[in-house]
């Protein structure tokens, strides 16, 4: 996949199909749309392209929002990649691109910059300046500069419409598995690993602190968690906790991993944790010991869970 970080930074010698939008997660609802423009580029006389924005939108022109990311910047370049797309534009959104109108967007980007031969957009799409042009509007430039449009139905979607929205509420409410459903894959952090305080060893739960460093990328409701991750190039399943440790009076919010029949030093290793389940909220206990009986009794719940798969 081709990537390009600006609007003017793309050429190609073919007209492409394309769509367009934040597409945090790259969730079903997005992949309906993916595989529709991979499906029309088939027979190589068109090229797909996708153009998204970062920082998003809400971040610039909502002077107090305070919104979290399903994806880092490179999660989704990953996600676009494993879908098949052979284009991504990355643009730097910023309030002189928000005000471009309607007509400028698609006359100078798609028609001019994009060679535009058809344009794939879910049921809910608006663009331009204040984001007052709908899909009508759209067929009605597509007709005048020579273009298609086609639009995903909210039906076509599961019959529900899945939105970035739903899923962050999801995971803000510790429920993974709704996430995980609307998703089509596993919600998961990416991070590097850390030193601690290592009192999991000191209780028989060694555990790998997980740093993230985009502070936009949501991270789901405290709690425990049962998790994968490719550790050596091999599949390694254990829980995880995030939260502020309150048994042993922490103050800052953490995330520990507990990988299980997995010895070996994972300081400084960037790792991809896969969220598959949610056993509990976090606790506190009134003694480490407590904690340690709790934490066995996860581990066997953890287990029980995996086994089952």
């Amino acid at each position: 996949m081709k990537i390009f970080h600006s609007i003017n930074d793309f050429s190609s010698s073919k007209k492409t199909i394309l769509t367009l939008g934040t597409f945090d997660g790259v969730h079903i609802g997005h992949k309906k749309i993916l595989e529709r423009i991979t499906q029309n580029t088939e027979n190589g006389k068109y090229e797909s392209l996708v153009l998204t924005f970062f920082p998003h939108p809400r971040m610039v022109l909502q002077e107090k929002s305070e919104i979290k990311l399903l994806n880092t910047i490179d999660e989704k370049i990953d996600l676009l990649e494993m879908a098949g797309i052979e284009n991504l534009v990355i643009h730097p959104f910023d309030e002189k691109f928000s005000r471009l109108t309607a007509e400028e967007f698609v006359k100078t980007v798609l028609v001019n910059q994009f060679n535009i031969h058809k344009i794939i957009i879910g049921h809910d799409h608006r663009f331009g300046r204040n984001r007052t042009a709908n899909i009508d509007d759209l067929i009605a430039f597509g007709k005048q500069y020579g273009f298609e449009v086609e639009q995903i139905s909210a039906q076509e979607i599961n019959d529900i419409s899945v939105s970035s929205t739903k899923i962050r509420v999801a995971l803000e409410e510790g429920d993974i598995a709704l996430a995980n459903e609307y998703l089509g894959y596993d919600y998961f952090l990416t991070g590097t690993i850390i030193k601690g305080k290592q009192l999991g060893r000191t209780i028989g739960f060694p555990t790998a602190n997980l740093k993230i460093e985009e502070n936009y990328k949501l991270i789901p409701r405290n709690g425990v968690y049962i998790v994968s991750s490719i550790l050596n190039n091999k599949r390694f399943f254990g829980m995880m906790n995030i939260g502020y440790n309150p048994t042993v009076g922490g103050e800052n919010q953490s995330i520990e991993i507990n990988f299980f029949d997995f010895d070996a030093d994972l300081y400084h290793q960037k790792i991809t944790v896969s969220i598959l389940h949610r056993i509990r909220s976090e606790q506190k206990f009134d003694s480490v010991s407590l904690l340690k009986t709790q934490l066995e009794i996860d581990e066997t719940t953890a287990r029980t869970y995996i086994n089952s798969f």
